[in-house]
């Protein structure tokens, strides 16, 4: 199979790299130590049409798809993480389930301005007490006869994207009866933001991804229209798992540009630092360490493609894409650790752009997915789980 990008494709890539290394790196820093959304770099990335890659024209996108999504996100991620994962989560969980499960109407309403990056969308999935079993989901959604509403109660944790000041709407999973069997029947629904009773709680304190929007959010008694409902009642939890395979390869390319920036900045500083008379780069210890970290990079890359070129030829792609989000994942960690080594003391100070790298990458193990819940995926896909 081959991997190299056709001439649309490179273009792409080419312009995102201009765009990441020229707007995005000089300013993304002090973004960054402020835990500040950086409004002005996603406003730019949303006339760039960044947020509509994988959305047909109809719709304002650009008619392209996740491999085209992923090439963005790889070159975003060299320069910085909270950048690229406000795009993921924005197109991967904001608006790929309305694109994929909504109606016409649905469709109308939100994905043109998602498209356009004016509005965020985000994916109320995970929480508090769920964690890994996102069948575990405890809040609940009640059809209201007498109003034609659902009355939605619970919470859920660990948001992206889902408190900005252009956050338009999150698409929560909730309980909405039982089945024969006992149960639950779980259905996704649309929630607005500033909807009465949906709370946004403050930005988490968080170790890495400063500049992305995570939060806790709830429900008390919050009130939508029956039509807010997103595809079949009791779908929901089978709609998103559909949705994270497609985002695993997704966060498999950001992890895979993390991988290739440690590289990109070691490269660098092995150049310019001198120690005992000459470039640090002239001793062997360190050209091996960072020729490891760019056939690891290189590798990672290869896995995503594989999985994003299958999912575009709608070949069956789950086992590949959860092999790339573990391989790539696994990558960006060790190249971040190596990277945080090779530049010593620096590596240690926030100045550098290694440092944020070294913080943002343990996440990436973690979010979508751990690589336990991969592997589990890997080897039910072997046959290895009943």
């Amino acid at each position: 199979m081959d991997h190299r990008l056709s001439p649309e494709l490179e273009e792409l890539r080419r312009t995102v790299e201009e765009f990441a290394h020229d707007v995005v790196a000089p300013k993304i820093g002090d973004f960054y130590e402020r835990h500040e959304f950086p409004y002005e770099i996603v406003r730019e990335m949303g006339r760039m049409g960044l947020f509509g890659l994988p959305f047909p024209e109809e719709y304002g996108g650009m008619g392209g798809d996740y491999l085209a999504l992923g090439i963005a996100l790889e070159e975003l991620a060299r320069v910085d993480s909270s950048v690229a994962i406000t795009l993921e989560a924005g197109v991967s969980l904001g608006a790929m389930p309305l694109h994929l499960f909504g109606t016409d109407e649905q469709k109308r309403e939100w994905l043109p301005r998602l498209c356009a990056g004016e509005i965020l969308g985000a994916f109320g999935l995970t929480e508090p007490d769920g964690g890994s079993d996102a069948g575990a989901t405890r809040t609940t959604a009640r059809l209201d006869p007498d109003t034609n509403e659902w009355v939605i109660n619970g919470t859920k944790c660990f948001i992206t994207n889902s408190g900005t000041d252009i956050t338009g709407l999150v698409t929560v999973t909730a309980v909405t009866g039982r089945k024969p069997d006992g149960k639950p029947r779980i259905s996704s629904i649309i929630v607005p933001s500033g909807t009465p009773g949906f709370t946004v709680a403050a930005p988490y304190s968080k170790v890495g991804w400063n500049a992305s929007d995570t939060r806790e959010l709830s429900f008390a008694d919050v009130r939508v229209p029956a039509a807010n409902l997103l595809g079949e009642e009791g779908r929901g939890y089978a709609q998103f798992l559909r949705i994270l395979d497609e985002g695993r390869i997704a966060i498999a390319a950001l992890a895979t540009g993390l991988a290739q920036g440690c590289v990109d900045e070691s490269v660098k500083y092995a150049k310019e630092r001198h120690a005992f008379g000459r470039p640090i780069g002239a001793n062997q210890a360190i050209q091996f360490k960072i020729a490891d970290m760019e056939m690891k990079a290189h590798t990672a890359r290869l896995a995503w493609r594989d999985a994003a070129s299958r999912l575009v030829a709608g070949e069956p792609f789950k086992k590949e894409a959860a092999l790339a989000k573990l391989h790539s994942s696994t990558v960006a960690v060790d190249n971040a650790r190596d990277a945080t080594q090779i530049h010593g003391g620096y590596g240690f100070m926030n100045e550098y752009p290694v440092a944020r790298m070294w913080r943002d990458s343990k996440i990436l193990e973690i979010g979508e997915g751990t690589s336990e819940v991969q592997r589990m995926l890997i080897a039910r896909e072997l046959g290895l789980v009943g």
